[in-house]
């Protein structure tokens, strides 16, 4: 390839990239539709080995999808609508081992000062910060705005999920093969095998890390319903669920649960208990659900994992958050594939080796088993 169209193909990245960031508040609906697509595909080319047509195949696929997720809600919904209205009766409890345990023991393990905490202090404070009455009626229209233009998106993307979702499940394949044709053909064996690559990380990642997050949701749940807290379940889903990024789970199911102990049970008996419960959790998790079903898939150190969630979420906002890490999975291939192209030149060796012609016409690594003029012939016994 000439540098002109190195060049020429990295303008396109570039534009295509500045596209995609310019879009972004209109791409979740298609972003969330085509990893519908792609977690339903495999599923639709078996029964098409099946002798079932595409089109057919895709309905029934699609179907079932649509009822998953319809089933979920049914489930789900009640039970969260539950364990919110419990969380909102129990609030003055909340509020009550703030003011009366909490600040005591901060004022005086921390010296901080119980006038820190007092409302009166904070709302004067706030009152500081929101400016001119002016001011805070064009905050409060610019956010009623933003919140029924929030509404009218959130209720496209409900129509758009689902058209999208079907229209690529039926035409898939017919994509890749369109993208494929397209490809320059002096790097298609590349891109391909890229490709395979990346899908075969991607696709076990995904569906590996999703099952990790229902296991953790229903264990927590569960859990925290026996060891007794009201909104045990809510704090053990949010733990789940949040679990794709390392350690936030954790984090958040152990500190609210211990909030939610002190405050229901005064004791240490349900404290310890919560801390036994979000022990075996992490004892489950990094020793069975993700050496079972997600594995060395990615290769990520945690504080990696941690950079892509963040830095997804600032570029592409929740969306970002939700795909980061696939798309780390996707970098970690490239960056794979440009060490193995790093390693193999001069820039790496520090000077030009002497290419060395295989039987078979091509180039071989030299090494230390390849002749050279310069060594000396083996002694006569």
């Amino acid at each position: 390839m000439s540098n002109v169209q190195r060049w020429q193909w990295l303008v396109i990245v570039g534009v295509v990239g500045w596209l995609v960031w310019l879009l972004s508040p209109i791409l979740m609906p298609f972003m969330l539709a085509a990893v519908f697509a792609y977690l339903g595909d495999p599923l639709v080319d078996r029964l098409e080995r099946l002798r079932i047509g595409r089109g057919l195949a895709a309905s029934i696929v699609f179907l079932v999808m649509l009822l998953l997720v319809a089933l979920a809600l049914l489930l789900l919904v009640p039970l969260i609508q539950r364990q919110i209205a419990r969380f909102i009766a129990a609030l003055p409890g909340y509020v009550a081992w703030f003011t009366h345990t909490a600040v005591p023991w901060l004022e005086h393990k921390l010296n901080i000062p119980a006038s820190e905490f007092d409302t009166s202090t904070l709302i004067a404070r706030v009152r500081e910060h929101l400016g001119t009455v002016g001011g805070i009626a064009a905050a409060v229209l610019g956010y009623a705005t933003r919140s029924g233009l929030a509404l009218i998106g959130v209720g496209v993307a409900v129509v758009l999920v689902p058209v999208v979702t079907f229209y690529l499940l039926r035409d898939w394949d017919k994509l890749v093969a369109t993208i494929d044709a397209l490809l320059p053909r002096e790097a298609q064996p590349t891109i391909r095998r890229l490709a395979r690559e990346t899908d075969g990380v991607l696709g076990a990642f995904v569906r590996g890390q999703l099952l990790v997050m229902l296991g953790l949701a229903i264990y927590y749940a569960v859990a925290l319903k026996l060891v007794g807290l009201d909104v045990g379940p809510l704090i053990g889903m949010i733990a789940g669920l949040v679990s794709f990024v390392p350690y936030l789970g954790f984090i958040i199911g152990i500190v609210a649960s211990v909030i939610a102990a002190l405050v229901q049970f005064h004791d240490a008996l349900h404290l310890i208990l919560v801390l036994v419960v979000f022990g075996i959790g992490s004892l489950l998790e990094s020793y069975i659900l993700v050496p079972k079903l997600v594995g060395d898939r990615i290769g990520l150190h945690p504080v990696a994992v941690i950079f892509a969630v963040l830095a997804f979420g600032e570029l592409f906002g929740f969306m970002g958050v939700l795909l980061a890490l696939p798309m780390a999975s996707i970098a970690m291939v490239l960056l794979r594939f440009l060490r193995e192209r790093y390693e193999a030149s001069s820039l790496f060796a520090g000077r030009e080796h002497p290419k060395i012609v295989s039987a078979s016409g091509g180039p071989v690594k030299a090494t230390d088993d390849a002749p050279r003029e310069d060594r000396e012939p083996p002694s006569e016994p």
